[in-house]
């Protein structure tokens, strides 16, 4: 898959349909949520146009959503602060640096989460669900 703004779209599609064939409708919202933050901080690690994969599987654990990227980094999340509107940069040319709360949002939502790296290089960040 490639890193593009239409990608995390493409993994809550992907992820809705699977979780419909698993007969695990029931924690959709929370799976695509999951999808989308990690997907999307995947693709705000790697170059336009570069390449990202995402998998979603179920075994015995669970529903496991994956997603890999090439940087060498570790996914840091922002300390979790309570938020109000004085907090937020609401001007028009900063309105996009109000994120970074994906990662938090992916530990609230799942059994369990983490990342680990690849044997040749990235890495995989994964975030396991509860049927």
């Amino acid at each position: 898959m490639l890193a593009s703004k239409a990608a995390p779209g493409l993994a809550r599609t992907l992820t809705k349909a699977r979780l419909h064939k698993w007969n695990c409708a029931h924690i959709s919202d929370d799976a695509l949520m999951i999808a989308s933050e990690l997907v999307t901080n995947a693709i705000t690690a790697t170059p336009a146009g570069g390449e990202i994969r995402f998998q979603v599987s179920r075994d015995c654990g669970g529903v496991l959503i994956a997603v890999w990227d090439n940087a060498p980094g570790t996914p840091q999340a922002r300390p979790v602060v309570e938020l109000t509107p004085e907090a937020l940069d609401l001007a028009e040319e900063r309105w996009d640096n109000n994120g970074g709360w994906g990662l938090p949002i992916v530990a609230t939502l799942a059994a369990e989460c983490g990342y680990c790296p690849d044997s040749v290089r990235g890495k995989w960040a994964w975030a396991r669900l509860k049927p």
